[in-house]
C-alpha cells in the first residue's frame, strides 16, 4: 500500500469522520446548554437564547469573507489552483452563514425590540456583506473561467474583507439599535458578560459552530478539488479532439 493511499485513508477516517463526530457531539451539548442548562436572561427573556446561535454565525460569516480575500489574492500571486478552490469553497459556505446571521438577527430583534428590520449601521453593513457574497458567487458563475474571473472576484472579496471589521465595530463607531458589544477585544467592561453560565454556553456554542464550519468546508473543498480535476480532464480531452 503506497504512502499516498495511507494518507487518503487517514484523511477520510480520521479528519473527515472525526470532524463530523465532533461537530455532532458539540451541537448536542450546545442545544442542551442553550435550552435546558443556562438561565434565562433577566432583561431580554427567552428571545435572548437566539444570541447563542447569532454570535457564532456572525463570527464565522465575517471570518469567511476574510479567508476568501486572502485565498483569492494568494491565488493571483502564486497561480496555484488550490487557493482558488479554497476561496470559492469558503464563499459558498460563508454565504450560508451570512444568510443565517440576518435570519437570526431579525428574529431576535422582533422578539426583543418589536421590529423586524431597521437601517441600523450594524444591520446595514451585515446586509452589505451578504450582497458581497452573492456578488462574488455570481461573478464566479457567469464570468469567463480563468484568470479574469479570479481577478474580478478577488476585488469583490477585498471589499468584503474591509466590510467585516466595520460590522464588528459598528456599535462602537456609530449610535446603534443593536446591543452593545459584549464579546471580543472591543467589548466595553460595563457590557461584558458577567454570568459564568452564559459565558460558558456562548464559548461552547462558538466552538460547536466553528467545528461544524470546518467540517462543511473540508467536505465542500474535497468535492471542489474533484470538480477541478474533472474540469482539467475535460479541457485536456477537448484540446486533443480539436
Amino acid at each position: 500500500m503506497t504512502g499516498t493511499r495511507l494518507c487518503d485513508i487517514f484523511y477520510n477516517m480520521i479528519v473527515r469522520n472525526g470532524l463530523l463526530a465532533a461537530s455532532a457531539a458539540l451541537m448536542l451539548v450546545t442545544l442542551y446548554m442553550v435550552f435546558l442548562w443556562v438561565p434565562t436572561e433577566v432583561n431580554l427573556g427567552v428571545s435572548q437564547r437566539i444570541f447563542y446561535f447569532h454570535v457564532p454565525l456572525g463570527w464565522l460569516g465575517m471570518l469567511s469573507i476574510i479567508v476568501v480575500a486572502v485565498a483569492s489574492i494568494t491565488h493571483l500571486v502564486t497561480g496555484r489552483q488550490w487557493w482558488d478552490d479554497l476561496a470559492y469553497t469558503t464563499a459558498e459556505i460563508g454565504v450560508i452563514f451570512a444568510s443565517l446571521i440576518l435570519v437570526t438577527g431579525v428574529i431576535w430583534a422582533r422578539g426583543d425590540l418589536g421590529w423586524w428590520w431597521t437601517w441600523d449601521a450594524k444591520l446595514t453593513t451585515t446586509l452589505v456583506l451578504w450582497f458581497i457574497y452573492i456578488g462574488y458567487l455570481m461573478v464566479r458563475a457567469y464570468a469567463p473561467k480563468g484568470s479574469q474571473s479570479a481577478r474580478f472576484s478577488s476585488v469583490i472579496a477585498l471589499f468584503g474583507a474591509i466590510d467585516a471589521p466595520i460590522i464588528y465595530f459598528a456599535t462602537v463607531w456609530w449610535s446603534s439599535a443593536h446591543p452593545e458589544l459584549n464579546v471580543g477585544p472591543a467589548a466595553a467592561e460595563r457590557d461584558a458578560i458577567e454570568s459564568g453560565k452564559i459565558y460558558l454556553t456562548l464559548l461552547v456554542s462558538v466552538l460547536a459552530f466553528t467545528v461544524l464550519y470546518i467540517h462543511l468546508l473540508v467536505e465542500r473543498f474535497h468535492l471542489r478539488r474533484s470538480e477541478s480535476a474533472l474540469d482539467g480532464l475535460h479541457q485536456a480531452f477537448a484540446s486533443r479532439l480539436s
